[in-house]
């Protein structure tokens, strides 16, 4: 119900950052933001309404609203940041498959379409069951601070 009343989300122009999530997760403790991991000019963090358990998000620091506004340096972390966020939701959850993709502009259905993020979804075999269709609602079976919590340590661990 938080994500259909619009909580958290900005009410500014897109160009502006104040109040923008995606430029105040990294300014927080990692737990506080829900960031898994943090790299030069990219970081991962967890998605405060996940379609599924693990949904991860990678963003860039910077406020831009398009891929084409990355850097070459930018674009390079982005893609190994998506590739790691794979691995480390395999290997902590054994996901069968990901959907991975951007939503570029409200018009291409970006909830934020001011900050650039990329959605890494676990998918696993039969994860759809009645509830989404019967009850409108998604069942998580783990708090999303356990989840950022095992996502980081196992990051930290494929990294290392």
């Amino acid at each position: 119900m938080a994500y259909i009343r619009g909580e958290n989300k900005p009410t500014g122009p897109d160009d502006d950052p104040t109040g923008c999530p995606f430029c105040r997760a990294p300014k927080l403790p990692d737990a506080d933001g829900l960031v898994v991991a943090r790299g030069t000019t990219v970081y991962a963090l967890l998605n405060l309404y996940p379609y599924n358990s693990g949904h991860l998000m990678v963003c860039p620091y910077r406020h831009v609203p398009d891929y084409t506004d990355l850097t070459a340096d930018e674009v390079a972390e982005f893609g190994a940041f998506t590739q790691t966020a794979m691995r480390t939701v395999r290997a902590a959850s054994n996901a069968d498959g990901f959907n991975v993709g951007m939503n570029q502009g409200a018009a291409g259905g970006a909830g934020i379409a001011g900050h650039l993020h990329q959605h890494v979804v676990p998918r696993w075999l039969g994860d759809t069951n009645f509830m989404p269709v019967v009850g409108h609602t998604k069942v998580l079976p783990q708090l999303l601070a356990d989840t950022r919590d095992l996502l980081a340590r196992t990051w930290a661990g494929l990294a290392g």
